[in-house]
Parts: C-alpha cells; sequence; structure tokens
C-alpha cells in the first residue's frame, strides 16, 4: 500500500517537473530574482519564516510585478500593481480561483465550506452566508463581545493586582478569540477563560497551520493523489506512514469534525424542538450558526446546503476567526506598548467616551471613536495578518496593469499573457506599503494618516479591497466574509482591555514569524507566544 502511495507522488511530480521544463512561457520576459533551489523555486524565501526582507526586496527592486518560480521550476507571479489586483480579485475572478493545492489542502481539513468551494458552488454558499454575515446581525453580538471581553479582563486583572507582571498576551487573546467565534458564531462556550489553561480544542486548531505548513513540498501534489485514490485509502495512507507532523494534522482535523458534529447536531435538534429549546441553548439563537441553520431549512431546494456543506462551515468559522484576529489584536497591543504616547492618547478617547456612556459604549458609539479607528486602520494596513494570498488562472487571460514595467528584453510591458495553471501571488502587505499609493511614509505606522484626508493617489488607485482602500480583507466574491466580525471584536476587546491595563515591553525580543497567518513569539522559539508588560492603568 505504501509503495503505491510512493508511486502516486513520485509520477505526478515527475510529471509536473517535465511539462514545465519544456514549455515556454510569455512570463520569461517578466523580471525577478534567480532561483535558489532547483526544487523549491523561490517558494523557501516566499514562506520563510523570516521572509518579511524578502518580500520587502523583490516590491522594491522589481516593482509591482515579479516573476517568480515556484515549486517544481513552475513560473509564478507576484502582483500587487492596482489595476492588475481589479482584475484578478474583482473583474476577472472566476478566471483567477484559489489555487488547486488551496482547495485540495482545504477541503481535506475542514470540508466542503466556504474556503473550499469555486464557482458556482461557492457562490451558492455565499448567497446563504451574505446575510448571516451582515451588519444588523453583527450588531445583536455585541453584548456577547463584552461579556467575553469583560471575562479576559478579569483574568488579567487577577494576574496584576499585586503590581506589574510580564504575561503572554498571545495566549490570553487566542482564547479569547476562539470563545468570541464560540458563543457568537456557533452558539458553543469553549473556554470560562477563568484559568490560566488551554483549551484543546484551541490547541488543536492553533498547531494546524504550523503542521500545515510543515507539509508544503507534499501539498503540491495533494490534488493529482485526491483525483487518483478515495478517502478511505488516503487515510490509510495517512495512519500508515511513520510521519509525525502529518499524524498532527490527521488529529487535529478528526478533532475539528468531531467538534463540527456536536455543534451541527445540537444546532440542528433545538430548531426542530422550538422556540425553547433555543433560548436554552448559548447565543439564544443569534449566533451565526443558528441563523444560518434557521435560513437553510427555509431555502427552497436548489439553494439548501447539505449537511456536510453545513459541517464545513463550523471548522471553516473556527479557524477563520481565530488566529486572524488574535493576530491583530497581538501586534495591535506590541505596537502601543511600544508607543506609550500613543497608547495613554488612545486611552484617554476610550475612557472618556465610557465616562460619558455611563459604561459600555453602543455599537455605533464605539465605531465612532476616531482614534481607536485610526490605530486599528493602520495596524491591519501597515501588518496584515495574512501578507499574501495565491491565485491559479483557469484558462488564457490577458492581465492589464496601470503602469508599464520593464521586461527582460528592455522593452515596457503594458498588459501580460498570462497561460491558463497560472500561480498568481496577491500581495497584500506589498499593495498595503505601496509608497506610490500611500505616500513617501508608507512603511511607518502613523495612525493620524487617517485623522485627515489621505492622498489623493489612495483614491485614484481604486484598489479592490472591500475595506478602507486596503488589501487586508480582500475584495471580490473571495473577500473576507467576516471583516466586521473582526473589526468589532478588534475594538471591543481593545477598549476594555486599555481602560483597565498600561502595557509596555518585555525585554525579550519578539519576533513576527510570517507564513500563513503572521504570529509572534520570542527569538528563538518557534512557539507562538507574546509576552508583555501589563499593570493597572492610572486612568483606570
Amino acid at each position: 500500500m505504501i509503495f503505491i502511495f510512493q508511486l502516486l507522488v513520485i509520477c505526478a511530480a515527475s510529471w509536473a517537473i517535465f511539462r514545465r521544463f519544456i514549455a515556454r512561457s510569455p512570463l520569461d520576459n517578466i523580471p525577478g530574482p534567480l532561483s535558489p533551489s532547483f526544487w523549491k523555486g523561490n517558494m523557501g524565501q516566499l514562506m520563510a519564516m523570516n521572509g518579511w526582507a524578502f518580500h520587502s526586496h523583490i516590491a522594491e527592486t522589481y516593482g509591482s510585478v515579479v516573476k517568480l518560480k515556484g515549486v517544481f521550476n513552475n513560473k509564478m507571479l507576484y502582483v500587487f500593481d492596482p489595476k492588475a489586483l481589479h482584475h484578478i480579485i474583482v473583474r476577472d475572478q472566476y478566471v483567477y480561483e484559489e489555487t488547486s493545492v488551496f482547495i485540495a489542502t482545504v477541503r481535506l481539513v475542514f470540508g466542503m465550506g466556504l474556503l473550499s468551494t469555486l464557482g458556482d458552488h461557492h457562490r451558492k454558499q455565499r448567497k446563504m452566508l451574505n446575510p448571516v454575515f451582515s451588519g444588523r446581525h453583527v450588531r445583536y453580538m455585541l453584548l456577547t463581545f463584552y461579556e467575553i471581553a469583560g471575562k479576559l479582563r478579569d483574568a488579567v486583572a487577577a494576574q496584576v493586582a499585586s503590581g506589574t507582571v510580564e504575561i503572554d498576551m498571545l495566549h490570553w487573546l487566542a482564547r479569547t478569540s476562539l470563545e468570541l467565534i464560540g458563543q457568537s458564531g456557533l452558539g458553543y462556550s469553549f473556554d470560562p477563560l477563568t484559568e490560566n489553561i488551554e483549551n484543546p480544542y484551541a490547541r488543536a486548531i492553533k498547531d494546524l497551520s504550523p503542521a500545515v505548513f510543515k507539509l508544503a513540498i507534499f501539498r503540491q501534489v495533494l490534488p493529482p493523489i485526491i483525483n487518483m485514490s478515495s478517502p478511505r485509502f488516503r487515510q490509510l495512507m495517512m495512519n500508515l506512514l511513520p510521519w509525525k507532523t502529518l499524524h498532527q494534522v490527521r488529529d487535529s482535523v478528526n478533532m475539528l469534525h468531531d467538534l463540527s458534529c456536536e455543534v451541527l447536531e445540537a444546532k440542528t435538534s433545538a430548531l426542530r424542538s422550538g422556540d425553547d429549546a433555543v433560548l436554552e441553548q448559548i447565543g439564544q439563537g443569534k449566533d451565526i450558526m443558528s441563523i444560518l441553520l434557521k435560513a437553510n431549512m427555509e431555502a427552497s431546494e436548489e439553494d439548501r446546503l447539505s449537511e456536510s456543506e453545513l459541517l464545513g462551515q463550523v471548522s471553516t468559522f473556527i479557524f477563520a476567526a481565530l488566529d486572524t484576529t488574535s493576530s491583530a489584536l497581538s501586534r495591535t497591543l506590541q505596537i502601543l506598548s511600544e508607543n506609550p504616547k500613543v497608547q495613554e492618547k488612545l486611552r484617554r478617547e476610550i475612557v472618556d467616551a465610557r465616562r460619558s456612556s455611563g459604561g459600555d459604549l453602543s455599537h455605533d458609539e464605539l465605531l465612532a471613536l476616531p482614534y481607536l479607528d485610526a490605530v486599528c486602520k493602520e495596524t491591519l494596513r501597515l501588518y496584515p495578518p495574512i501578507s499574501t494570498v495565491a491565485r491559479t488562472t483557469r484558462k488564457d487571460i490577458v492581465l492589464p496593469l496601470s503602469k508599464p514595467i520593464r521586461g527582460v528584453d528592455g522593452k515596457d510591458i503594458s498588459e501580460i499573457p498570462i497561460p491558463n495553471n497560472t500561480t498568481i501571488v496577491v500581495g497584500i502587505m506589498a499593495s498595503n506599503r505601496n509608497p506610490e499609493i500611500w505616500g513617501e511614509d508608507a512603511l511607518e505606522w502613523k495612525p493620524e494618516r487617517w485623522l485627515s484626508p489621505l492622498p489623493d493617489s489612495v483614491a485614484a488607485a481604486r484598489l479592490p479591497g472591500i475595506y478602507s482602500n486596503m488589501m487586508t480583507f480582500l475584495g471580490g466574491g473571495r473577500s473576507c466574509i467576516g471583516f466586521k466580525f473582526a473589526l468589532l471584536e478588534l475594538k471591543v476587546v481593545l477598549s476594555l482591555l486599555l481602560e483597565s491595563f498600561s502595557f509596555s515591553p518585555s525585554v525579550k525580543e519578539i519576533v513576527w514569524n510570517m507564513p500563513g497567518q503572521s504570529w509572534p513569539s520570542v527569538k528563538g522559539s518557534h512557539t507562538g507566544e507574546l509576552p508583555i508588560k501589563v499593570s493597572l492603568a492610572e486612568a483606570a
């Protein structure tokens, strides 16, 4: 059995290498860095833990379109030209689809959720989910957000009652994010936020991304393997192969699947039992999953999602809402700890507003705080939790540029013929930091830039992002469907923490790791961690 599996991998990889070496491509005329590896191409640099310097280098050296080499010499483009992004993300979004490797990986890990579907299938799921994530429904979640963030505040307060203490804030913020998506998204409680412990589901989700990343080369041959084998055969191979990382992914996936089944069964049973049963559940029927299930029951046969699709949404919700939001919260707290004047100015705004309101701010009052909004926007612009996403062309297409680039042959290029099955890396961070759009100070963290009119170049670029002229939450049909949820969580948690506590940097050096969703660790360690000194705030 193992021999057959290995043979399938070798055959798939050999054909991929042979086909890519013999084919000529119009991308050959696009400038880019040399490939340091025959097998990995530039992927080792692009996906390195500390790949920030490489991303900055190619953006500054080669401009808004860069040719890179992928695994097995695959020619690919790194793009952040505004007009090109509009075509990739919006106008021709159904030509530039998620890569086959991404779809295969996400489908194996999360099932048939929103992230793992394409074309009409994806549009059908999106149509059902869009109303669930509307601003009106997000407003209903505010009280739950305050309740959970209040538990976080109490847990931190208990630790700093006797003075300044260094706390791993990533640990607490990840737990908080999980409980927020648990109660508001699934009507399920993961964590009471009362002790310095870690929920097994949180650990499984936390370990999943790094483990999947370690399988990066193996994942390149997943699509043909999936096409040539059955789920039972793949499960058998995962059990037989003596590969610790593969077993770690398997165990995390199995735990998420069991949780998804438990949540879906409980929600479905309550809805069928009537309103009284729904009101007895966490969320009282106002959580995202309850609303989705009710809408799905009332939908026409052609629009209704199957049980496997609903199961896929549960795992997808948890994964998508956990690491990205805790990453944004962690980055913001770290920056504020290093900028005490900004922190104090923001604290004064929050404290004054809460005193004026007599307690927790309403949805509109919270979103109207100008400096809090500026701090959040600037952090999400300069430090998006996800630096890049990849797309694959599903047919030959021409990609226009807003500004010509100089080809290897010395001639200007205003549009690029893109062959079918070409990987396009969308430079989210590179676009957000583009000095031609954001000005000469684009690489500086300056919340004040949002308190006055932005440069005319920002609006003129017409970036396709759905949030504040940046690409952090993408755009088009595959934009982040939960971005309003994430922004509300970010502001609620920050408002309660900053009212009560003062944050200052740890003496330990913190590094941010790039692959997938960015996450902090202490230098020399690959364990997620963000130590920050915390004390009671004088303003409180």
